[in-house]
Formats: C-alpha cells, sequence, structure tokens
C-alpha cells in the first residue's frame, strides 16, 4: 500500500539517483541548509543531514586530467541559470482540474486544452507523459523588448514547498514586461526558456522532436540552450521560413522577411523523419519523349565533377558521334555499367540520337516524397498575411492576434516528424494554430493524432476587439478557436469517409492549487485538539472528478484516457466508482465496503484509489488490502 504524494516529483531526488547509480562514490551526506544557508538542527540540536551529491568528485570523475579547482570551460552563462534549474527541479503543489462547461466532447476526445503557468503545466504533465511526446512545437515570445516574459520569482526550492504547501504570494506566476532598458533583458529570457525546455525533453519519446519559432533577437542563444539541453549531436536544422511576400520600404537597414524554426531531436540515431509530399511542379519535369512503357521520366546528367581515368572513356551515340566527357569530368557509371544501362534503354541520347548521353530517371522508381530543404518559401507554408486571414474568417472578420503562425506551416512540420497516432504538445499555445493544424491533417490522412495545449489566462487588453467580442483572456480566444476550427473542418469534409469520428473535441483542464488542506503536507503544525476538528484532508470544495484528475497525474495515468461511471451496489445502496481506460485506474471516493471490493477486483485494475474518507475504520483500510492481495495481487492500492 503507497499513499498518494499530491504533488509533483522532487526532480532533484530523482536526477540524485540516477548519478548515484552511475557514480556511487559521489554520493555523499550533508548538512541540511536554509534559504540564508544556515544549518537546520533538529529538535535535540542535532545537524539535520540530507543526501546530496560531492560535486568535486564529480567533475573529476567526469574529467581526464586532475581537476585542481576553477577552469575556464566552453559554455553560455548568464545571470540566472542557477535558479532556472532549481526552477525547473523544484515541486509544486498543484492540480488541473476539469472544466466540463468549456470542453467539447469530454467523454471522448483525445486532446487537452491546459490553462495557467506553462512552467506549472510542463511539471504536472511529467508523470502522465514521461518520454510519450513525439512532436513539441512552440512559439515563445521572441524577446523584441516589448514582449511578455514569465516571471517565475515565485519558484520555491524543496524546503521552501514543503513549509508553504506550494502556496505563492501576490506577485507570483505572472507576465512581465521585459523591455530592453531591463538589465536582465537577455537574461530573464534565457532563465524562463531554461527551465520550460528542460521539463519538455523529459516528455520526448527517445524518437521525438522539438521545434522553435524565434528571430534573430534570440537564436543563437536559444541554440546554445537546445545544445546545452539535448545535446548539440541531436541538432537538426535551423529552417528559414519566409513569412512575407513584400519589402518594407520604411525598414531602416534590412527588411526582415523570414523568422527561424530550430528543430532538435531526442536521440537523433532514433528519430526518423517523414518525406514531404511531392510537388506538382516537381511531377511535371517528367515525360515520356520515347514512350517507354516504364513511364514517365526526367533526363539526368550522366557526367560529374570529378576525374577518374577509368571512367573517362568514349561512347558512340546512336547517330555515329563519338563523345567524351568534359574536361575535368568523368562519366558517372563504368563502361560495363553504361553498356547494361544502354541495354535496358535507360541512356537517353536526343530525339536525334545525336545527343551527349543523359541517364533517364523514372517517376515509378523514385521515392514516394521528397527531402525538406532548410528554406520553406511562403507559397508553401503559408505567410503572415495569410495567418491573419484565416484567423479572421473563424472571428467573424477578427483576428485578434497580430501574428499568427499559418496552419500550413505548423502541418508542414507534424507531417515531417509525426505518425497518425502521436501525441503533439504547444506549450506557448496562443491563438491554438497547432490544434488547428494537426485536426486539419488528420482529416487529410485519417490520423489520430492528439494535441495537448498549454495557455496561461493572460487578460486581453480592455479596449481591444477581442475582450469587447467577450474575450477576457488568451485562452478564451485559443478554446473559442479550437471550437470553430473543429466545426470548420468537419463542415468542408463533409464528404469525406469517416469525417464524423474525426477527434475535435478537447477537455479543458484549469491548474489551480491541491485538492488537499494544509493538513496533508503538514501536520506537525497542528496540535490534537485541532486535529479533532480536521477530519477531512481535502479540500471541502473540491469534487471526485478533480480528485479523479489528481490521481492520474500522480500515478502517471494519461489524462486523455476515457472516463466511465459505474455504479455498485453496496450494503449502503448504489456508490460510483470511476474506471480511467478501463482498468488503467479505478477509483472509489466516497464509500467501499466488503463486497464493493470484491467487484472492483473481480475487474483486475492495475491501480484501485480510494480515500479515507470512504472507510470507517483503520481495520477496513487494512482489510481492503488484503483483499486485493487475494483476489488482484498485481493491483497498486493507494489511499488519500
Amino acid at each position: 500500500m503507497t499513499t498518494l504524494k499530491m504533488h509533483t516529483p522532487n526532480l532533484v531526488d530523482s536526477n540524485i539517483e540516477r548519478l548515484a547509480a552511475l557514480f556511487p562514490n559521489c554520493v555523499t551526506e550533508k548538512p541540511k541548509t536554509d534559504e540564508q544557508g544556515k544549518v537546520i538542527r533538529d529538535m535535540n540540536g542535532e545537524v539535520v543531514l540530507e543526501r546530496g551529491i560531492d560535486f568535486e568528485l564529480l567533475k573529476q570523475e567526469l574529467s581526464h586530467s586532475v581537476i585542481d579547482g576553477s577552469q575556464e570551460r566552453y559554455r553560455l552563462d548568464w545571470v540566472g541559470k542557477r535558479e532556472a534549474i532549481v526552477t525547473a527541479n523544484s515541486p509544486i503543489a498543484k492540480t488541473l482540474r476539469p472544466c466540463r462547461d468549456e470542453s467539447v466532447d469530454f467523454e471522448t476526445t483525445g486532446n487537452l486544452f491546459i490553462e495557467g503557468d506553462n512552467l506549472e503545466a510542463l511539471k504536472l504533465l511529467q508523470e502522465s507523459y514521461l518520454g510519450k511526446v513525439k512532436m513539441i512545437y512552440i512559439d515563445p515570445p521572441y524577446n523584441t523588448g516589448n514582449d511578455f516574459i514569465y516571471n517565475d520569482d515565485f519558484a520555491a526550492d524543496t524546503a521552501e514547498f514543503f513549509e508553504r504547501s506550494g502556496q505563492v504570494d501576490a506577485d507570483g506566476n505572472r507576465l512581465v514586461a521585459n523591455t530592453e532598458s531591463n538589465g536582465r533583458f537577455h537574461s530573464d529570457w534565457l532563465s524562463m526558456m531554461y527551465s520550460r525546455l528542460k521539463l519538455a525533453r523529459n516528455l520526448l519519446s527517445d524518437d521525438g522532436v522539438l521545434f522553435i519559432s524565434c528571430d534573430d533577437n534570440e537564436q543563437a542563444n536559444l541554440i546554445k540552450i537546445c545544445n546545452e539541453i539535448l545535446g548539440e549531436n541531436n541538432f537538426l536544422a535551423s529552417v528559414i521560413w519566409k513569412k512575407k511576400y513584400g519589402i518594407q520600404n520604411d525598414a531602416k537597414y534590412f527588411s526582415i522577411n523570414h523568422d527561424y524554426i530550430i528543430a532538435f531531436c531526442k536521440q537523433k540515431n532514433l528519430y526518423q523523419q517523414n518525406y514531404l509530399p511531392r510537388t506538382n511542379e516537381q511531377d511535371a519535369r517528367y515525360k515520356n519523349l520515347d514512350n517507354d512503357p516504364r513511364g514517365v521520366w526526367k533526363s539526368e546528367n550522366f557526367s560529374v565533377g570529378r576525374v577518374t581515368e577509368k571512367d573517362r572513356y568514349e561512347i558512340i551515340t546512336p547517330s555515329g558521334r563519338k563523345v567524351t566527357p568534359p574536361e575535368g569530368r568523368s562519366w558517372v557509371y563504368s563502361k560495363e555499367k553504361f553498356d547494361g544501362l544502354n541495354a535496358d534503354n535507360r541512356i537517353w541520347f536526343g530525339k536525334n540520337g545525336d545527343n551527349v548521353p543523359s541517364l533517364k530517371n523514372f517517376l515509378s522508381e523514385v521515392k514516394s516524397g521528397r527531402t525538406a530543404s532548410t528554406i520553406w518559401e511562403y507559397s508553401e507554408v503559408g505567410h503572415t498575411d495569410k495567418a491573419k486571414k484565416d484567423l479572421k474568417s473563424l472571428f467573424d472578420n477578427q483576428s485578434y492576434f497580430d501574428y499568427p503562425k499559418p496552419i500550413e506551416l505548423i502541418a508542414q512540420i507534424a507531417r515531417l516528424a509525426t505518425n497518425q497516432d502521436s501525441i503533439i504538445i504547444d506549450f506557448f499555445a496562443g491563438s491554438s494554430t497547432t490544434a488547428h493544424a494537426v485536426m486539419q491533417l488528420n482529416a487529410e490522412d485519417g490520423g489520430n493524432r492528439q494535441f495537448i495545449m498549454v495557455q496561461i489566462d493572460e487578460p486581453t487588453d480592455p479596449k481591444s476587439e477581442a475582450f469587447k467580442a467577450g474575450y477576457p483572456t488568451i485562452a478564451e480566444i485559443s478554446k473559442e478557436r479550437i471550437r470553430r476550427a473543429g466545426a470548420k473542418i468537419k463542415t468542408d469534409n463533409a464528404d469525406k469517409d469517416g469525417i464524423n469520428e474525426l477527434d475535435t473535441g478537447f477537455r479543458v483542464l484549469k491548474i489551480d492549487t491541491t485538492n488537499m488542506a494544509d493538513i496533508y503536507y503538514r501536520p506537525e503544525d497542528y496540535s490534537q485538539d485541532l486535529l479533532a476538528t480536521l477530519e477531512n484532508n481535502i479540500k471541502p470544495d473540491r469534487s471526485d472528478e478533480d480528485l479523479l484528475f489528481q490521481f492520474m497525474l500522480d500515478t502517471g495515468v494519461p489524462l486523455s484516457l476515457p472516463i466511465e461511471r459505474t455504479e455498485l451496489s453496496s450494503k449502503s445502496g448504489g456508490h460510483t466508482i470511476y474506471q480511467v481506460g478501463g482498468n488503467s485506474l479505478i477509483a472509489s471516493l466516497d464509500y467501499i465496503d466488503a463486497n464493493m471490493v470484491n467487484d472492483i477486483a473481480a475487474l483486475n485494475p492495475l491501480k484501485f484509489i480510494t480515500s479515507e474518507r470512504a472507510i470507517a475504520t483503520d481495520s477496513d483500510k487494512t482489510n481492503i488490502k488484503e483483499r486485493f492481495k487475494q483476489l488482484s495481487p498485481h493491483t497498486d492500492v493507494r489511499f488519500i
């Protein structure tokens, strides 16, 4: 029997465990200190120790020479980098609360929309989606001087977390303007990105890939921090997207017509990139000038820019003309190989048989797709003007966003990086172009890709058209865009088979404080007399479904699994149990007795969770545990 933690994992502890497995000699015990660096002592005055790493020994383990102290090294550093690492690793006492009223097809959809700070969202997703995400695309603030940067000052270290039970101050979890007058202009942006990318990497599958849109302001720095987090050997490309079709004549120096899309994979030896569909223009280059039964073909140069004497031989054309390779070049193949190709009618000498030989390349024999290049034209993947027009077409001629990304751009990325059953995350969702593109791509190829959008509830300007139209936050616009886009995609593809089964729904989950009362985390703060008044360790305003989603987070169950409510009879009448993903998780939260235990155990759940309030006595708790051991011994039984 295990007690649920009801908070996100402490990544410091898990990192120490990993290092201990590799370098057990580097594990040590050291005095525990508070925020001011003062050694903590227990009630008897003894120094409190905690497990840690001897970093000097670890440095030596990772060095080919003797470490003699601080040395210069190649790395990107900035003020706040260490704090960013602590921020990423520190646990939080938060949860995700379902919001059925704002969701679409809540019971059946595999898609998620998480409303709240994306750093907290990434922490909350660590167990349920660890290593399960095939593709991450983000379009973070470009740090132009007018952007808003996430202020992560609320992040507590491990000791502070357990003291405060995840409470944050009034200044926490807010957006702040990052103007160029800020002395930490680059540092704040880098810290914001570093902590989020560290957590995002954990979610990627081993064959997963990360794409990040950016401009020149932070492109160089972004590549450097990705090199550090994902490894420079996993760098794929810095794609140039031509986002505008016109020149800005009022630009002071250059008209900036492009953005970058930085691409990194998690493990390059496992990442398999798809081909892009061939274009009509490419296929139009293939003709059948000699009515070859193998179909259309395109001629290719039969000489190559190298000098290999054995491949510089004389060829006699059908007209009788003798030809040799141009100066400084050789034929592509040897004389023996040429003779075989010529006998197979794979050499073209022109209609009159008098031309220099060329090689016939048949369309039926080339690969079905094309390799992506590092320059993407707006004619293929859209431009900013089209993106705004597409958004306006959904919102009664209002775009509400200045620089949305084109649907075609994100769809192109997904074509390259995903298969039909992939999970795709965008934790800077904005207008949710990524969700729109995923649904559109699924409609085109019959895929079942799932998306997870994360968007902070950033307020819209009270003077803006969005606010006047009834959208008080960016998140509200984002959710409405998915609703409207899903409906439009089904209408536009009404004649397609299976279009009604296309998943255009999403579960709305909102980040909130933990469902557990403070007593759950720090019971030592309560006296025996006070404890008598605190029979329930769950906050009074939380529903069973709130608790269910926190269980799913805590036990690593995907949040998109179908949830079924079932009534079981018991001594006191009918009671509801929740079945998540069939038998992946079963929860009984309001009541449980021996008969119900027998019925639930017969379902062979992988995990079973109930609460203290659902049982009458401690002996019942023991009996439940023992009964599961007899009837379903593999079931992981937990109580809160």
